[in-house]
């Protein structure tokens, strides 16, 4: 191994100068990059008898990617999405060592070389205007948790943020009156912001009227101030749904989810007109070719 990358050190720098210092990324996307290599280190200890730190970069070439991935789908049962995923934690590796190792172009090529997966892509979910109204109804105004809930899911339906976004949201980020929108660090640390509507822009005006419970506490806390956690949102919409049921009964039979309400915002926006371009713009989508999802479901 003498005079050859050392591929434990590759990795470390990959993960705190790449991800961490460089691109910023997100810790979901740091987190779903660590699982892919632990795994990746488990099969390659098992089938070369190697630890982490003995490994050289030469070890970890095309074949052993392939099957590295054909091993996860047929003992692990991942999908090929999932798959996909793992491959382009390994891409996004070898691009960064395209830097760091030119001597060894012609590997890092033909890693780079394996292609994803095709899969059958499911039509995306949505919620039409009846069910959208009926959601936004079904929320008591009269409680101060009420007005919280539907303030957050008449936004999530406008502007199509992420669960991580509207949760993160402080008042800060919130610039309600002439001009209003709302501003966000989406994924890979890119800001954006989106323009509010006037029904919008009213019901968060009165919302942020509300008297605070803690100081420095998000734009929509929990009853004791702070953040809502994932599943306090995911508990609150479906608790409202069940109840928005009652009066538009084709709800029962969709899975309603904080990203079903991002979806239905790039519906909405596509059948308004909207272009693909400004639909991505919009959705903080880092490729145009994402959004085309929508433009199927239509």
């Amino acid at each position: 191994m003498s005079g050859q990358p050392n591929f434990g050190v590759l990795l470390e720098r990959f993960f705190t100068q790449r991800l961490m210092q460089q691109r910023q990324a997100s810790a979901h996307t740091i987190a779903s990059y660590r699982d892919t290599f632990k795994m990746l280190l488990q099969f390659v200890h098992k089938h070369l008898g190697k630890a982490p730190s003995a490994l050289a970069l030469d070890d970890i070439d095309a074949p052993l990617v392939m099957a590295f991935l054909d091993d996860a789908e047929r003992t692990r049962g991942i999908t090929a999405r999932t798959r996909n995923l793992r491959l382009t934690a390994v891409h996004s590796f070898f691009r960064y060592v395209a830097f760091e190792a030119p001597t060894h172009s012609a590997q890092i090529q033909r890693v780079l070389a394996i292609p994803a997966k095709r899969f059958t892509r499911a039509l995306v979910p949505f919620l039409s205007r009846q069910e959208v109204d009926a959601l936004l109804a079904a929320p008591d105004q009269r409680t101060w948790s009420g007005r919280r809930d539907h303030a957050l899911i008449l936004l999530a339906v406008q502007t199509g943020l992420r669960l991580s976004e509207l949760t993160s949201l402080h008042h800060d980020d919130l610039h309600v009156g002439v001009g209003a929108h709302v501003r966000v660090i989406g994924k890979g640390r890119k800001e954006r912001c989106t323009p509010l509507s006037k029904n919008t822009n009213a019901v968060l005006a009165a919302w942020v009227r509300e008297p605070t419970l803690a100081k420095n506490q998000p734009l929509f806390p929990n009853a004791r101030g702070t953040k809502l956690s994932s599943h306090g949102v995911h508990y609150l919409l479906n608790k409202h749904v069940m109840t928005a049921t009652v009066k538009c009964p084709s709800l029962k039979s969709k899975r309603v989810s904080p990203h079903v309400l991002r979806h239905t915002t790039a519906m909405d926006l596509l059948q308004e007109g909207v272009d693909q371009s400004t639909i991505a713009l919009w959705l903080g989508h880092e490729s145009v070719e994402t959004t085309q999802i929508y433009l199927d479901a239509n």
